[in-house]
């Protein structure tokens, strides 16, 4: 039995999915639509360093095989990630990708590459180095089971009301889930809990984003806050 049979046999064709991300242009693409925005096809073309028009085809078939969702506002045409199962696959994917070694071809290449390892935005929560010394932290303050089910103790809910985290309810979404880093290899935390707080920082100002990508800068304010609330160290941060 042939593995185009063997899918058909089990009524999944896993590879259909993995053909749209085989290709460098789409899972450039959708490593950049993480930062939980909506793009145009001309800002991704100039993302990827390719052609308007080569964007438009391969966005074209992102969007009708799933893993992308379009929106129209007058005529432009703007394109997000599907939903968080597709936020999962690709962080999931990138984590077991092989590192790439090419050095980068200029200081701000270098610079964004930094950036991005050390605080970025994983669609809704906190990724990189950044993410990884907060979720240690609440772990080690008894904040958080880290364990085969992540969940959040009863210290860790005093403790959101205390910094005035408030976590929506009434979603079917896990509290806390272990979202695997895929620069540091290791998992961080997501969920609604993560989400909750990454828009908790962004809001208070702890966080801020640089220019249009999706790296975080920590601000003195949140070098503060979070030696205040977890007993980071500011230059951890």
């Amino acid at each position: 039995m042939d593995t185009q049979r063997a899918g058909q046999d089990v009524g999944v064709d896993l590879a259909a999915v993995a053909r749209l991300l085989a290709d460098g242009t789409r899972a450039a693409f959708c490593l950049a639509l993480l930062d939980g925005r909506a793009w145009t096809a001309i800002e991704l073309a100039r993302h990827a360093g390719v052609a308007p028009s080569t964007a438009t085809s391969h966005l074209n078939l992102l969007v009708s095989g799933g893993l992308l969702a379009e929106e129209r506002h007058g005529r432009h045409r703007y394109v997000r990630v599907a939903d968080r199962r597709v936020v999962e696959l690709i962080e999931g994917l990138a984590a077991l990708a092989p590192q790439q070694t090419a050095r980068p071809r200029s200081l701000s290449a270098s610079g964004r590459q930094q950036a991005l390892a050390r605080a970025r935005l994983c669609y809704d929560h906190l990724a990189g180095t950044v993410a990884l010394a907060i979720t240690d932290a609440m772990v080690g303050r008894g904040l958080l089971e880290w364990g085969a089910q992540p969940g959040l103790t009863s210290g860790g809910v005093s403790w959101l009301a205390e910094v005035g985290i408030t976590v929506p309810s009434g979603s079917r979404r896990p509290l806390v889930r272990a979202c695997l880093d895929w620069t540091e290899r290791r998992p961080h935390l997501a969920g609604a809990v993560g989400a909750a707080l990454c828009s908790h920082a962004l809001t208070v100002g702890w966080v801020t984003r640089i220019g249009t990508t999706r790296a975080l800068a920590v601000t003195t304010t949140g070098r503060r806050a979070w030696n205040d609330y977890l007993g980071l160290p500011p230059d951890d941060l």
